[in-house]
């Protein structure tokens, strides 16, 4: 029997040998490798915390004592030791339990977390709670992976060293985020880790944290040493811990940004390669725009390579591009300055992580004009089948409301291009461009020049369909089977824009349509549909609007989304059908 084998839950480990924990991290480590290998997943920050979170469980008594994990893409050890090995051991239950903290799967969860530099802030409200109750237990907030550099982390950090009681902070250091780290912060932890945390300069000191160091966090022994002396602690003490990113696999600790985290090896590579793809597009026009004008500038926070740019892409633009940390607030602000000295900021980023900077968006950019050009990828699609926390779901309906903000939606490669020159080069205002998830070609939509004109692709009567931005085709196969099935030829209608109605186009569907039918990859609420069917309120013309319902999806595959939300030419054109 191996030594995992006899590991349920936490207790289970407390009575253990050393040697017994290091053959557990070992084992730990081969199964990670194996099952992340198998489903995809974060590999290289879950292989660097193994010992560290052996240790957690061996000393503390969770869920008494509160563990919070930042982002918690480094909690698979977690899960392990707390009552879900099976979701790693046995491949019929691999797609049962999410990849990140969740409170419905197990009490040693307190947050459902997917965002980055939050576990401090967590921590420090668990804490005061604690001590507002008259309770006694240890709150412990676990950070790492670049998350330093989020301005919510230093917050969380000001605030707790407020706190006359206990909270420790695990501080996972391995000199990385997802990319290389960035910021003027990380050149101190840096000289902290060379003097092994007798540098001169503090950060954590100096914010009046009490701080302790430690060189080798894979050293179990070492880390129950530590952590025993700062359990119940009666002050706020941050533990500044070193580990290797990716430990134990030769190619994820080589490159340990590749492996941050890892697809399938079910994935069809070799297929993926014959497609094109916009982040590998839009990166190199980008970097054509760079050569030709040392004004253009692209930013991203933390996740370069979701825009395609890789390291050697990164080299390629040099100073004209910039990974500003985990700091999306910061990097907006930061897009309306440089937009208002006469650069031209190119801001790509994920919408699910573009929600962290509403303020920004609709104070420093969009209220003041400055001509930032915003692209908004989503992870898998606006409706995809990804965890509640990476939903790009309701991005859109977040921006399409923000005034002065012009949010485009682009059907194919040409449009996409096309709207991303034209955005650069204006001077007006902060323009959003909602990226598809997958690259659909024609000559629709091609040239744009701004102007909030829908186009009209197809004339028909009666019916009218606009689907805007990804589901363009999809409006097209309604189209289709609209008219095999009723001998109504539809007018299709590319919108283009979906923070805007373009009333011009619509009020000539008042005189020969009955009825409107918008789609969009997103939710309904707020969303492209909702305005259009305001403005044909006051009219005869209905509105038949397909979207996502406003509602939290975690993992649900997406085609079972699609006929949930009827967004299928079938079940489309049946709702039509009963309208008509």
């Amino acid at each position: 029997m191996s030594v995992l084998d006899r590991v349920n839950y936490p207790k289970n480990i407390k009575t253990m040998s050393i040697d017994e924990l290091n053959t557990l991290a070992g084992e730990i480590r081969e199964l990670l490798i194996h099952k992340i290998y198998e489903t995809g997943g974060h590999m290289a920050p879950n292989l660097g915390f193994i010992e560290v979170t052996i240790a957690l469980h061996y000393v503390f008594n969770s869920p008494i004592d509160k563990i919070v994990y930042d982002i918690s893409h480094q909690c698979y050890t977690h899960k392990i030791l707390t009552g879900r090995k099976e979701a790693f051991t046995n491949p019929d239950k691999y797609k049962d339990y999410s990849g990140f903290t969740n409170p419905n799967e197990s009490e040693h969860d307190f947050f459902t977390i997917g965002h980055t530099s939050t576990a401090v802030s967590l921590a420090t409200g668990m804490a005061k709670a604690r001590d507002l109750k008259g309770e006694t237990s240890n709150i412990i907030a676990v950070i790492g992976d670049g998350s330093m550099s989020g301005g919510e982390a230093m917050e969380g950090l000001n605030n707790a060293a407020e706190l006359d009681s206990n909270m420790i902070i695990v501080f996972n250091d391995n000199d990385m985020s997802i990319a290389p780290n960035y910021g003027g912060m990380y050149k101190n932890f840096k000289e902290l880790r060379d003097t092994k945390g007798t540098a001169d300069t503090n950060f954590f000191k100096a914010l009046g944290l009490d701080y302790v160091f430690l060189e080798d966090g894979h050293d179990i022994a070492k880390l129950i040493e530590v952590f025993t002396a700062l359990k119940d602690s009666t002050k706020p003490v941050l533990l500044h811990v070193c580990t290797e990113k990716g430990k134990g696999l030769p190619e994820a600790e080589a490159d340990r940004e590749t492996f941050h985290f890892i697809a399938s090896k079910h994935f069809d590579v070799e297929a993926y390669n014959k497609e094109e793809h916009y982040d590998e597009l839009i990166s190199e026009f980008l970097l054509n725009k760079m050569e030709q004008d040392p004004t253009v500038i692209a930013l991203t926070a933390g996740v370069p390579g979701i825009a395609g740019f890789s390291p050697a892409n990164r080299a390629r633009a040099g100073k004209q591009f910039i990974d500003v940390g985990i700091a999306e607030e910061h990097m907006i602000a930061m897009a309306a300055g440089l937009a208002k000295n006469g650069a031209k900021p190119v801001v790509v980023d994920a919408g699910t992580f573009l929600q962290r900077t509403y303020d920004q968006l609709s104070q420093d950019l969009s209220l003041n004009s400055n001509p930032a050009t915003i692209v908004s990828f989503s992870l898998g699609g606006g409706i995809s089948s990804m965890d509640a926390t990476h939903s790009s779901a309701f991005d859109m309906s977040m921006m399409n409301n923000i005034p002065n903000l012009l949010v485009l939606s682009p059907a194919t490669k040409d449009e996409m291009l096309a709207m991303l020159d034209w955005s650069i080069e204006q001077t007006k205002r902060p323009v959003m461009i909602r990226v598809p998830d997958v690259v659909e070609y024609g000559e629709s939509g091609a040239a744009f020049d701004g102007r909030l004109v829908n186009q009209v692709v197809e004339q028909g009567s009666k019916v009218a369909i606009l689907g805007l931005g990804a589901f363009f085709s999809l409006g097209r196969k309604v189209k289709e089977l609209l008219k095999a099935a009723t001998g109504i030829d539809a007018t299709l209608i590319n919108p283009r824009v979906s923070s805007d109605v373009d009333e011009a186009t619509l009020s000539v569907l008042v005189n020969d349509h009955d009825v409107v039918v918008t789609f969009e990859d997103g939710v309904l609420d707020g969303g492209f549909g909702e305005k259009v069917a305001r403005y044909f309120g006051p009219t005869g013309v209905k509105v038949l609007t397909f979207g996502m319902k406003k509602e939290v999806n975690d993992r649900v595959p997406v085609n079972e989304l699609y006929e949930r939300y009827h967004l299928t030419p079938e079940l489309a054109v049946e709702d039509i059908k009963q309208v008509l």
